[in-house]
C-alpha cells in the first residue's frame, strides 16, 4: 500500500432522514498528507459516517502518528452528536461522494490548490441540490414538513438559497479579503489575499483570483484572475461550464475589463478591454501598428495570452481594434508562425 495521498481531511457535516449526505464541513484540510498520517487513516477513505468510537480509535492513531492536531480534532467530533467522516483521497481522482467533493472544494477556498489543480469530474452529478436555511443545509424533499414544523413552532424557516454549492463564507474565510456580497462567492472559489469582491461581484467555484485585485463582475467557473488585475462593474469572463469552446479562459497580472465588458479568451499581462467591448474568441480584431493604421484582421483567438494589448471598438465605424507597441509586421509572424 502507498504511504502517499492526495489530500485528506476530517467533517463535521449534515445527512438527510436517510442517512445521505447533505453537506460536509472541513475545518482543517490537508494536502499532500505525511505518510504517518497516510498510515494511520488507512482505512478512512470510503466517506462512511464514523461512529464515536471509530474516531476515537482514529485519535489514537493519529495521535501514535505525530499528528496531534489531527488527533484533537478527531476527539472533539467524537464528542459531537452530528455526523462525521474522514475522507483520504489517495489520488487526484474525481470525487465518488459528497464528502470526496466537499473536501476538494474546501482545497480551493483553503488555497491549497488553485483552479484546475485538482479534478472534479463528475462534481455535479455527486453533489445534492439543497435548500440552505437559517437551520442549516435541509433536503429538498424534506423542506415541505422542516417549514411546516417551523410554523407550528410559531417560526419562520428561511430559505436562502437553492443550490447544490453553498457560499463560501459558511465554511472558510481566507485571510486578506473583503466580500461585500457573501452570497455572491460559492464554495470552491479561490480568493488569493487582497482581493475585495464588490455587491456585483460574483465568484464561481474552481474559479478566483490570485489578488490582490478587485472584482466588480463576474468570475465564471474555470476562470483565474492575475494579480493586480480588475473586473469592472458588470464585466464577465467566459467560461467552459457550460459546454462550448475548450480555450482555457483567464486573465494574466495587471488587466483592466471594463464596466460591462468581457472576454471569452485568455488575456496575458497588462491587457486593457474597453467599457461595453464583450471579446469573443470569434471576434473579428483589426489589428492596428502604431500609428494607428489597420493592416490585418484576425479572430480574437489568434490573440490568446498575447500581453500589453488594449481592445476597443473603433465608435465610428463599430469595427473592434487592438493596439499593440510592437510592429504589424512582427505580430504578423507570430500570429501565423505555427499556421
Amino acid at each position: 500500500m502507498t504511504d502517499s495521498a492526495f489530500a485528506f481531511g476530517l467533517g463535521v457535516g449534515t445527512e438527510n432522514s436517510k442517512g445521505e449526505w447533505l453537506e460536509v464541513f472541513f475545518p482543517q484540510p490537508l494536502l499532500n498528507p505525511p505518510a504517518a498520517l497516510v498510515s494511520a487513516a488507512a482505512e478512512c477513505d470510503s466517506g462512511d459516517t464514523l461512529s464515536a468510537n471509530k474516531l476515537a480509535d482514529l485519535a489514537t492513531r493519529l495521535e501514535q502518528a505525530g499528528e496531534a492536531g489531527q488527533a484533537a480534532l478527531a476527539l472533539r467530533l467524537a464528542d459531537s452528536s452530528q455526523p462525521a467522516v474522514a475522507v483520504l483521497l489517495r489520488e487526484d481522482a474525481p470525487p465518488a461522494n459528497v464528502p470526496e467533493g466537499y473536501l476538494k472544494l474546501h482545497l480551493l477556498s483553503h488555497r491549497l490548490v488553485q483552479p484546475h489543480g485538482t479534478n472534479l469530474d463528475g462534481l455535479f452529478g455527486i453533489l445534492p441540490n439543497v435548500a440552505w436555511t437559517n437551520e442549516g443545509a435541509v433536503d429538498i424533499g424534506e423542506l415541505a414538513e422542516r417549514q411546516f414544523a417551523a410554523r407550528l413552532r410559531g417560526e419562520v424557516l428561511e430559505v436562502s438559497c437553492v443550490d447544490k454549492f453553498p457560499k463560501m463564507t459558511n465554511y472558510v474565510v481566507p485571510a486578506g479579503v473583503r466580500i461585500a456580497h457573501t452570497a455572491r462567492v460559492r464554495l470552491g472559489a479561490y480568493l488569493g489575499e487582497g482581493t475585495t469582491v464588490m455587491h456585483e461581484g460574483f465568484v464561481n467555484f474552481n474559479a478566483g483570483t490570485e489578488g490582490p485585485g478587485m472584482i466588480e463582475g463576474r468570475i465564471s467557473a474555470g476562470v483565474m484572475i492575475g494579480a493586480g488585475s480588475d473586473l469592472g462593474g458588470g464585466a464577465s469572463t467566459m467560461g467552459t461550464l457550460s459546454g462550448g469552446g475548450k480555450l482555457v479562459n483567464g486573465m494574466g497580472e495587471g488587466c483592466l475589463v471594463g464596466a460591462n465588458g468581457g472576454t471569452g479568451i485568455p488575456l496575458g499581462d497588462r491587457c486593457t478591454i474597453e467599457a461595453g467591448l464583450y471579446l469573443t474568441a470569434g471576434t473579428v480584431v483589426a489589428i492596428l501598428d502604431s500609428e494607428g493604421n489597420a493592416v490585418e484582421t484576425a479572430k480574437a483567438r489568434e490573440l490568446a495570452g498575447r500581453s500589453d494589448l488594449l481592445f476597443r471598438r473603433n465608435s465610428r465605424t463599430g469595427a473592434v481594434e487592438c493596439l499593440t507597441n510592437r510592429s504589424a509586421v512582427e505580430l504578423n509572424e507570430e500570429l501565423h508562425a505555427h499556421n
